[in-house]
């Protein structure tokens, strides 16, 4: 009996066109639950889709992964795309994707959550990072489209409110693939501006796939790194951005950024003049206070009779004085009687009281006489006596027992 024999790569060959000619296997849906992702390093994927039954190989190339703007990751529940094939290097099946979704979850919303999510825990959310808004900013920079009924609104509120703020508008799309790109310029371009006090990003309602520029996580961190505050003032109330959670303050739709950025005139008018009312208020009862207490002073005893005020130190220092005159005539008295009784002293022992007793000093040319042995005749004397002096010439001398010429 005669048998026909094939070669692996014919029947592979075989099996091939099999798949090749189901129109099904060529443009299939298939719902699954991912599991051992891997996300190559030349940008394929490579992943199983299983279910409770069984499991099937799958794969995306880079051509297409590229642009999900969401992460695939293991438990993630997905529709994919695609048509099934036989890999012949190894003679199995596997999915190739074109597209995938998540199952019960939109895309973009998915893509959202999982952006919101790093962002916060990388802190671009965080309040202690906002800048502050000024009160009164001379001139607002505006990135958002220039025919768009955004920017209408925020000049209608401008011009009502406070028509002196200076406004500059920085062209930019605000929907579509270009547009990340054309904010983030529009916000580095009024951040080297030194004009500029606050930027309001800005575009009207739509669906997420319209607001999808103000996700983006580039968009994301050209807000949270500039240096200038940012209002956020994108769609509508209930639409909420990544853009909204980083500006630095959220405004519900762009015709509220604009209230939100410039203080109305007459609020501004209206809370100088309460403050004028405060501040005079203040005064009035400060100043009343003041000659309140003037009045209480003034009928104080102390300035009627300010002496009374040291009375105490008056009658100490005069009881001081009478203390020191008793003192310094005490202290007088004694030295008036020693002197009194040395000079008693001194006169008793006072040469001119030897001399009021008769008695005379006898000098000779400024040296007292007390030899006679010493004096000739002819020699000039000075006999002081008690009331004077007597200027006498010596004609003899005689000393006791002798007597000389």
């Amino acid at each position: 009996m005669d048998r026909k024999i094939y070669s692996v790569s014919r029947i592979t060959d075989y099996i091939k066109d099999l798949f090749a000619g189901d129109n099904l296997l060529n443009d299939i849906w298939v719902v699954g639950e991912i599991s051992n992702f891997h996300h190559h390093s030349s940008g394929h994927m490579y992943f199983t889709l299983k279910d409770s039954n069984t499991c099937l190989n799958s794969l995306m190339f880079k051509g297409y992964n590229r642009y999900l703007k969401y992460k695939l990751e293991d438990g993630m529940k997905v529709n994919a795309h695609g048509y099934i094939d036989l890999y012949k290097p190894r003679g199995s099946y596997q999915f190739y994707i074109d597209k995938i979704e998540p199952a019960g979850k939109g895309a973009l919303y998915l893509a959202f959550e999982q952006l919101k999510e790093k962002l916060e825990k990388e802190g671009l959310f965080a309040s202690e990072s906002k800048k502050k808004i000024p009160m009164l900013p001379k001139k607002i920079g505006i990135v958002t489209s220039p025919t768009g009924a955004a920017i209408r609104d925020i000049l209608s509120v401008v011009k009502r409110r406070f028509a002196g703020v200076s406004v500059l508008i920085v062209p930019s799309r605000v929907q579509g693939d270009m547009a990340k790109d054309e904010l983030i310029s529009g916000i580095d371009y009024l951040n080297k501006r030194s004009d500029i006090d606050l930027i309001i990003i800005s575009r009207g309602g739509g669906s997420i796939e319209d607001l999808w520029p103000f996700n983006e996580e580039i968009v994301a961190r050209a807000i949270y790194h500039s240096k200038k505050p940012i209002i956020s003032g994108v769609g509508h109330e209930t639409d909420f951005t990544i853009s909204d959670f980083v500006a630095d303050l959220r405004a519900p739709t762009p015709s509220a950024a604009a209230e939100l950025a410039i203080s109305s005139r007459e609020e501004i008018e209206k809370n100088i003049t309460g403050l004028f009312s405060r501040l005079k208020n203040a005064v009035n009862y400060k100043m009343e206070r003041y000659r309140e207490n003037l009045i209480t002073l003034k009928n104080n005893r102390v300035f009627s009779l300010p002496e009374e005020l040291y009375a105490a130190q008056i009658q100490e220092r005069d009881e001081l004085v009478k203390r020191f005159e008793w003192a310094m005539e005490k202290s007088i008295g004694s030295y008036k009687e020693r002197f009194t009784l040395v000079n008693s002293k001194l006169n008793s022992l006072s040469p001119l009281k030897t001399l009021e007793r008769g008695y005379s000093i006898v000098s000779s040319r400024g040296k007292l006489i007390r030899d006679v042995s010493g004096i000739k005749k002819g020699d000039y004397l000075d006999i002081r006596l008690s009331n004077g002096t007597i200027k006498s010439i010596v004609e003899e001398t005689e000393k006791e027992g002798e007597f000389s010429v």
